[in-house]
């Protein structure tokens, strides 16, 4: 969520020479037009669907999804599983989000949904350059390391006030679609790799954010059985922790992405 598909420029350009790839920008992201509907997870998986008919791919998939993206994936799979040969949950959003808002976290739990989706609005209200200098768009170590057009790209999609206008729809939706998702019906059996971030790693990066030590302890001990709940999704299901990593495995991990999507499309 909130994240450009340029990021995985690394991985794709690994893939790409052996693979088919069909990488896309949810509505209101990117390039891609809003539209006037409700953002969620159903809508992108009816997008997806729409996509593979239009450049008629008939083959069962190999989907990968990240975070928000795993919760998209998920749906997806249990909607059209006859379409799916494989599937990949990088440190994915869990269908119980929920019980993550329970925990008894004071400082952790000042950013309610409420408050993304506030700003998130806001933000939504302004142009371009407003945005510009409210957000102070950026890139990190790792981006630095793509070619040119590529950082222009991640710094131009921190800038759009439909990012924002989608953002804010997905927020506001994404509790009741992991809802949905628990009421479909079974995940399909196929070959499943979950990917989950290093606990520790996490942790220490996230010291200088001024959060208690325990918060982000309790916070990361709870996010870790949910992604490791995840894995019995599929009686063919593996969990691998990406060691050095935090959230953004993509970036920090491109090496275990690239070596678990050749691994699992060979099965």
């Amino acid at each position: 969520m909130g994240c450009p598909f340029d990021e995985w420029y690394n991985i794709i350009e690994n893939l790409r020479h052996n693979n088919r790839i069909l990488t896309f920008h949810r509505r209101g992201l990117g390039q891609s037009e809003i539209g006037g509907r409700i953002r969620g997870t159903e809508s992108t998986v009816r997008d997806l669907a729409e996509l593979l008919n239009h450049f008629e791919i008939e083959e069962p998939i190999y989907i990968v999804g990240h975070s928000y993206g795993g919760l998209c994936a998920q749906h997806f799979a249990k909607t059209y599983p006859d379409s799916i040969a494989g599937v990949v949950l990088v440190d994915s959003t869990s269908v119980e989000l929920k019980v993550l808002d329970e925990l008894d976290l004071p400082v952790i739990n000042e950013e309610t949904d409420e408050v993304w989706i506030e700003k998130c609005l806001n933000y939504a209200t302004k142009d371009e350059e407003q945005l510009r200098e409210i957000i102070k768009p950026s890139l990190n170590d790792k981006h630095h390391h793509f070619p040119d057009k590529i950082q222009q790209r991640i710094l131009d999609f921190q800038v759009s006030p439909t990012l924002y206008k989608a953002m804010a729809s997905e927020i506001k939706e994404w509790k009741n679609d992991a809802e949905v998702i628990k009421s479909l019906k079974d995940f399909p059996d196929v070959p499943l790799v979950v990917i989950g971030r290093d606990k520790e790693f996490t942790i220490k990066s996230e010291m200088s954010t001024g959060v208690p030590l325990w918060e982000l302890r309790k916070f990361e001990e709870k996010w870790a059985e949910l992604i490791t709940n995840q894995v019995k999704l599929s009686t063919k299901g593996e969990l691998l922790i990406a060691s050095n990593s935090g959230h953004s495995v993509f970036l920090d991990r491109p090496d275990l992405l690239i070596e678990c999507i050749h691994r699992i499309s060979r099965i």
